[in-house]
């Protein structure tokens, strides 16, 4: 309240009506509703085929309502509503300025978190893109001085923005219009506050290590990860974070640099330092999600300990849609339409990786025609075609895959992430 003893009584209740207004409204508590007008208005803005979606049992639970002056909705495709069955999103619908602090103030995006930037333009743009589901890269939230802030591999100002500020305002987060946010399950306040402070040191050098100590490895197929082998490569980012200028060069893609920070939740930079300079790996060095395999065995009947695959995604989703037969199979036969006009709309380095993989993809059509149909040779050879991926294909921990996990069953063992919402930014 204004101070204005000394004024007189009008001109006092003028000025304090002019404070008043000058304040920013109070954020009302606001739940995530379903709504047609506005189910209406995004499934035209998105314009994504259903097996972009996500079904209601890959969610978080998350408080009933958040403090926010965004707008909140319970999104369903409109393919849903006609068949009854429950994929869509939680949106959040956001105005890009001062997106970073509200986030972070609402509590909807929390340290630990998982972005991924999402395409919707890739959305029937061809298999690889399908398969995809139109996400293409992948950075760690953590809150630092009340905004979220974005770790990302590249180090560089196209991702963390002029001065490593890496508060979502970066080239590519300016000119990106949907995010999805993942969140790893379970995390403790302890294992947040070293997630915090790793992704802090690594934000603070990155212009000293990148791109001499940590660079970027575009091979996606060429994972650090070894079944059975030790997370030293993960050791080696710990010794880069604590300038302890270990030899040798560190790269790794996006996903693969998200993985390894979280493996990090554990260790606590300022009492775990020393354990760092040893050759063997530190004991609070631990995987945060089972690499995935190339294709899973969760469909056609998903349990306690199956897994799903890096290539499972669509496939997945349409099993659980609530739909005939024969409908399924076009939805499934439409994942691997070829649409040159469509990768037009890709960048040019995921074009070219796109236009390599599609003639790979025949195998996999007749992989996900096998998989759910009703005939036993259908799915035996189904079976032996996913054997022949696995084999081929390391196991690996894709942009996409963290979405993925959110697809197994509440109860799996394997389940470690879950889905929180989607950011759709104006």
């Amino acid at each position: 309240m204004p101070m204005c003893n000394s004024l007189p009584g009008r001109l006092c209740a003028l000025t304090v009506v002019a404070t008043a207004l000058a304040l920013p409204a109070h954020a009302a508590p606001k739940e995530f509703t379903f709504s047609e007008k506005a189910n209406d208005r995004l499934a035209k803005r998105m314009n994504i085929p259903i097996y972009f979606t996500l079904p209601s049992s890959s969610r978080a639970e998350l408080p009933k309502t958040f403090e926010t002056t965004d707008v909140l909705v319970d999104w369903k495709h409109p393919d849903a509503l006609k068949t009854g069955s429950d994929a869509g999103y939680r949106i959040v619908q956001a105005s890009r300025s001062g997106m970073a602090a509200r986030l972070a103030k609402s509590g909807i995006v929390q340290t630990g978190d998982i972005l991924l930037t999402f395409r919707t333009e890739w959305g029937g743009a061809g298999a690889y893109p399908n398969v995809q589901m139109g996400i293409s890269h992948t950075a760690v939230a953590y809150i630092k001085d009340g905004k979220v802030r974005n770790l990302d591999n590249p180090m560089n100002e196209e991702y963390l923005g002029p001065g490593m500020s890496a508060d979502l305002t970066s080239t590519h987060y300016r000119t990106l219009n949907y995010l999805h946010v993942v969140r790893p399950r379970g995390l403790t306040d302890a294992e947040r506050a070293n997630i915090a402070a790793w992704a802090t040191m690594l934000n603070a050098s990155a212009r000293r290590v990148y791109p001499s100590e940590i660079k970027f490895n575009d091979d996606y197929n060429a994972p650090k990860y070894k079944s059975g082998h030790t997370l030293n490569f993960v050791q080696h980012l710990g010794q880069i974070a604590l300038g302890q200028n270990p030899p040798g060069v560190l790269d790794l893609y996006c996903s693969e640099f998200a993985w390894s920070v979280l493996s990090l939740r554990d260790c606590d930079p300022k009492t775990t330092a020393e354990d760092f300079k040893g050759s063997r790996v530190p004991s609070c060095i631990k995987s945060p999600m089972r690499p995935l395999v190339a294709t899973g065995n969760n469909v056609p009947s998903a349990g306690r300990s199956s897994r799903i695959g890096l290539a499972d995604g669509p496939l997945t989703i349409i099993d659980e849609l609530k739909v005939d037969a024969a409908n399924r199979d076009k939805l499934l036969e439409s994942v691997f339409v070829e649409n040159p006009a469509g990768l037009k709309k890709m960048s040019e380095g995921h074009r070219k990786v796109a236009e390599q993989m599609q003639p790979r993809f025949a195998a996999l059509k007749d992989y996900y025609l096998g998989m759910t149909s009703g005939s036993v040779v259908g799915r035996l050879r189904a079976r032996v075609t996913r054997s022949a991926f696995n084999v081929v294909v390391p196991e690996n921990y894709s942009p996409t895959s963290y979405l993925l996990n959110t697809l197994l069953p509440p109860d799996n063992a394997n389940r470690t992430m879950d889905y929180v919402a989607t950011i759709v930014i104006d």
